[in-house]
């Protein structure tokens, strides 16, 4: 696709897919899987990822085909069963609370979202924030609730499948400008989602414009989360908007604001075309940064090659890479979760054979209740094999980059399943007697409930 062509976005759901052109390519067995699993877990594609990203005479293996489409091995077996018969049989009301069911066991709210990182303002919920630390708030526009694609891994399901006790979002800035002009302490905004690309310029700009008041001198860095430079890159090339997008960007970094798009690439595929090598350009040539991050996942990127190309490209193109993350637990997770063990070896293998310039990037990194906890290697100490740990964020500042030791277990998927080395009865920032993790420096405790 040349980069001159404008393209009109056409996104596909769970009922116009069957009208692409591709349909016919899919074999039955694994239509119905995107049917089934569909109901439960959101679905939307365009034609963009079916005509350049997905290679047709490779699925279902086919990568950006895996973090597209919905798989039968997505949901428990059981369940799967349950749901295909229901739908079957036409019984809408019973199939409306069996998906229920099915979503309230995926742990729709991972890390305390909803019960600990909802702050408050004269007592009252802020509605569309979260502020889990203390440098960063998160802001959750309601119209950017969607994306042009969605992923299969991706944690933040529950904004997409139309349950409103699962959803964040606000109508506009006002509770967050009043909320940011009380906690000085906040120097990064992340708008996020969702996708807040999915939203026409002027309407971002409604969310945006708020933060380069005066009195918010205090925000220094507006960050935002999106997979449009992957899923529909044309948003910064060729949408009829496009040049007023990126004039926005210029006007924010003008301002003195650092403008970071927290560019969501799952795959080097996504960075091959033309368009969204031009759209990375054209972004940077804004000021604005881009930073890379995405999840290891299997059936995706559980390769090292796969790290390397992008991390590479990506840093050719203009991009920084910046995380590693591990699979969270929520939603489709035993599908695309690896042991810790196999994330940190397939991070250690791609980036000893990358450029310096590329090691900007972290992890595998978990983002768990109490911090973004690193698995920093896997040494033996005292003749223990255990799991090198440390927090790259925390809940409590006071455990930052602190150094701590799990036991080694080549199954564990997630930081819960980890248990002290060394005979500890407990890791050095919790509170063995009533369950609490306790900052050493601040004094305070935090709930570790669910971690």
């Amino acid at each position: 696709m040349a980069d001159s062509s404008p393209a009109r976005y056409k996104p596909y759901n769970r009922s116009s897919i069957q009208r692409a052109p591709q349909w016919e390519r899919i074999p039955a067995e694994l239509r119905e899987a995107v049917d089934v699993v569909s109901h439960v877990l959101p679905f939307r594609t365009n034609q963009y990822v079916l005509d350049e990203l997905i290679d047709w005479n490779a699925i279902p293996d086919d990568p950006i085909f895996r973090l597209n489409f919905p798989h039968r091995s997505m949901l428990d077996p059981d369940d799967y069963a349950t749901l295909r018969d229901l739908l079957r049989s036409g019984d809408k009301q019973q199939l409306a609370k069996q998906i229920h069911v099915v979503r309230s066991r995926m742990n729709p709210h991972p890390a305390g979202q909803m019960t600990h990182n909802v702050p408050r303002l004269d007592g009252e919920a802020v509605p569309g924030i979260q502020h889990k630390y203390a440098e960063t708030v998160l802001f959750f526009p309601s119209a950017g609730q969607t994306c042009h694609a969605y992923c299969t891994f991706c944690f933040r399901w529950p904004q997409f499948v139309g349950e409103d006790d699962l959803h964040f979002a606000a109508r506009d800035a006002a509770g967050l400008v009043a909320y940011l002009k009380r906690h000085p302490e906040v120097t990064d905004v992340l708008i996020t989602g969702g996708d807040p690309m999915i939203m026409r310029t002027a309407t971002l700009e409604r969310y945006l414009e708020p933060l380069l008041d005066a009195e918010l001198d205090h925000v220094q860095n507006i960050r935002i989360g999106t997979k449009a430079v992957g899923y529909w890159p044309q948003r910064f090339v060729s949408d009829p908007d496009a040049d007023d997008l990126l004039r926005l960007f210029e006007r924010i970094v003008s301002a003195g604001k650092h403008l970071a798009l927290m560019g969501h690439y799952n795959h080097p595929a996504e960075l091959r075309p033309a368009i969204a090598q031009s759209a990375l350009r054209r972004i940077t040539a804004t000021g604005a940064v881009v930073r890379m991050q995405s999840p290891v996942l299997r059936h995706i990127n559980d390769d090292p090659a796969a790290w390397r190309e992008l991390w590479t490209q990506g840093v050719k193109l203009g991009a920084i890479p910046y995380y590693m993350f591990v699979e969270r637990d929520t939603g489709a997770r035993a599908y695309f979760e690896l042991p810790l063990a196999e994330a940190y070896d397939i991070f250690r293998t791609a980036y000893g054979a990358v450029s310096g310039l590329s090691r900007t990037v972290r992890g595998p990194s978990m983002s768990a209740f109490p911090g973004k906890v690193l698995i920093d290697g896997t040494p033996t100490i005292r003749g223990e094999k255990v799991f090198a740990l440390q927090f790259l964020q925390a809940r409590s500042g006071g455990v930052v980059r602190r150094p701590f030791y799990a036991r080694f277990d080549p199954e564990a998927t997630w930081f819960d399943q980890l248990v002290p080395a060394f005979g500890e009865p407990g890791f050095f920032f919790e509170d063995v007697a009533d369950g609490t993790a306790k900052s050493p420096s601040a004094g305070r405790s935090l709930d570790l409930v669910g971690a």
